[in-house]
């Protein structure tokens, strides 16, 4: 059922995306984030700027590239590999598809609001939120089926959806993304790594039969 609503959820933003104007939908949130009739001056106090740039981060490719190669050099030390190739397919799996699905749907950058962050790629979907969804989905799921207890389970899951969910509002506060590219991000993001998931989970199952039948 995730991996079928992003998949909706995916279609339904592209559809968004490829309009020649801007949706009303995209330029109210947009602005929302903006002092009435100052598109340059976001909202809240000074600090706050820096925070969530701080926030933005954490689905930066440096930081989800060091994230990565932590946990799977963690795996290999404790001798699971298929968990640390699990890691690998669907990190790198979801960067190739990041890059693929903008190629495809070529949306630049909105310009309605000033950038306060560097930004050189294009804009559909937020490469930002889409690989925060797969790394931080992908590791948290892993961790909640080793932890102990349905509390700790949900704790770890709950953090990696709101770690996810965090970077994504940033784009959009820093002006360099509309709603509906980090909506698509979202989406894509949450079925890949499901999918990635679920495709482990049938493999790892089948080889602990065949080990138990030999």
């Amino acid at each position: 059922m995730i991996v079928a609503g992003g998949l909706w959820g995916f279609v339904a933003m592209a559809e968004v995306a490829r309009d020649s104007s801007a949706h009303v939908f995209d330029t109210e949130i947009l602005l929302a984030f903006r002092e009435a009739g100052k598109p340059d001056d976001p909202v809240g106090p000074p600090w706050l700027e820096e925070a969530v740039r701080d926030v933005t981060g954490l689905g930066s490719m440096i930081v989800l590239v060091l994230v990565t190669a932590i946990a799977v050099f963690y795996f290999l030390l404790i001798r699971r590999g298929r968990e640390a190739l699990l890691v690998l397919i669907a990190v790198v799996g979801g960067q190739i598809l990041s890059s693929l699905l903008k190629l495809g749907i070529d949306r630049p950058r909105p310009d309605l609001v000033p950038h306060l962050a560097e930004v050189q790629t294009l804009s559909f979907p937020s490469g930002h939120a889409m690989m925060s969804a797969v790394t931080y989905l992908t590791l948290g799921s892993m961790l909640a089926g080793i932890v102990p207890g349905r509390a700790t389970k949900i704790y770890v899951l709950a953090v990696a959806v709101l770690i996810t969910l965090l970077v994504g509002v940033s784009r959009i506060y820093l002006g360099v993304h509309w709603p509906s590219d980090v909506l698509a991000g979202w989406c894509a993001g949450f079925a890949w790594a499901m999918l990635c998931w679920l495709v482990a989970r049938h493999f790892f199952r089948s080889s602990e039969i065949l080990a138990e039948r030999a």
